[in-house]
């Protein structure tokens, strides 16, 4: 463990085997307590979101920090992103004390990298705010301009949907969503605009989220049921879709579970490898969530291509997702095991050959 000072912030090293880097900023005058986590770089500089969320502990943003992280290798290995795994986490309500000095305070520690992470929006981190942590960095994506896209929820809500047609067509053998019975668990940028899409494609939705009057809004908008937090992963439905906090697939819901296959946005849905051998036991499709839920990743690193974004080569990337999926289960099927490890074993592959590894630095245009 090594402690620096970068000026005002002070900046210590945790080391955690397996992972490149690991950084605690804190700065007594704003009160910023964040992480930096960056997990590998073997295929470019690392990218990943910035999520604003009050844990309860030092311990548990720690340990959320790299999962999310070590996803995020994964997640951009297999999307050939040509960017290595990273995340970041503010300790903060977002809702209550997210201030400018604080999101100042984390760009100055993420310019201290000279570029070796790059982050971008998550939970509890808007366009807006990774707008101010701009002002200290250029090494931020997802901002609004002219060869910027803004927020990427839309894109991940594409890839989401087309993964789970995916994954329709792999059980049913058709990937219409029409008259489909599929249950969303969290209602946020994502999970709201997900809704939206399979209402226009035909799905038969029941909708969930801890802010009830939300989701009973959104059920009435869209002829849907609406379910309790508490009881979405039981109802009886085609596709379950989880797109709100991770861990939520363990020992303790998958026996409870309904459904003929899971299929949704939130990252680390499982809580421990082992659970995605028992959703393959109990003969449900599993479609990796660091797979399905990568059109969001694939957007912002449209917007630091030499050109600057375009919106149609962004779509097209994350259309891809529906056949990286259909290769996954299939690799599964063939193999014997879980679409877990599959899709784990598939990018471990492409991380020892640096199969999609960078050739050129990303053009951050904001920063010109």
């Amino acid at each position: 463990m090594t402690l620096l000072m970068e000026k005002a912030l002070e900046i210590e090293e945790i080391f955690v085997e397996g992972y490149e880097k690991v950084l605690r900023i804190k700065e007594a005058k704003s009160g910023l307590d964040a992480i930096i986590c960056i997990h590998d770089s073997t295929l470019g500089p690392t990218l990943g979101g910035t999520r604003i969320y009050p844990y309860a502990t030092f311990e548990l943003a720690l340990n959320d920090v790299l999962r999310l992280a070590k996803g995020m290798t994964y997640k951009s290995a297999l999307a050939e992103c040509g960017f290595g795994g990273a995340k970041s986490v503010i300790i903060a309500d977002a809702a209550k004390n997210k201030t400018e000095a604080k999101l100042l305070a984390f760009g100055k520690a993420v310019a201290s990298l000279a570029g070796l992470y790059i982050c971008a929006e998550d939970v509890g981190c808007t366009t807006a705010d990774v707008a101010t942590i701009a002002k200290a960095t250029k090494y931020v994506t997802g901002l609004e301009h002219e060869k910027s896209s803004g927020n990427p929820a839309y894109f991940t809500a594409w890839g989401v949907y087309r993964g789970i047609q995916a994954s329709l067509k792999k059980v049913f053998g058709s990937e219409s969503v029409k008259d489909k019975t599929i249950a969303i668990q969290g209602l946020g940028n994502v999970g709201g605009i997900l809704a939206d899409i399979l209402f226009w494609n035909g799905a038969r939705l029941i909708l969930s989220d801890i802010v009830m009057d939300k989701a009973k809004k959104l059920a009435k908008q869209y002829g849907a049921q609406y379910c309790s937090p508490d009881d979405i992963m039981k109802v009886e439905c085609d596709v379950f879709a989880p797109c709100a906090l991770g861990g939520i697939l363990n020992a303790k819901t998958i026996p409870a579970l309904r459904c003929k296959i899971v299929a949704g946005a939130a990252n680390n849905q499982l809580l421990t490898e082992k659970d995605g051998e028992d959703l393959s036991k109990r003969g449900i499709l599993y479609a990796p969530d660091f797979v399905i839920n990568a059109g969001g990743l694939i957007n912002v690193a449209e917007e630091l291509v030499f050109d600057g974004y375009h919106p149609v080569a962004s779509r097209n990337k994350v259309d891809r997702l529906y056949d990286q999926l259909l290769t996954i289960f299939d690799i599964a099927e063939q193999n014997g095991y879980s679409t877990h490890r599959a899709a784990t074993a598939l990018g471990d592959y492409r991380l020892k050959y640096k199969i999609g590894k960078r050739r050129e630095q990303p053009h951050f245009h904001h920063a010109k």
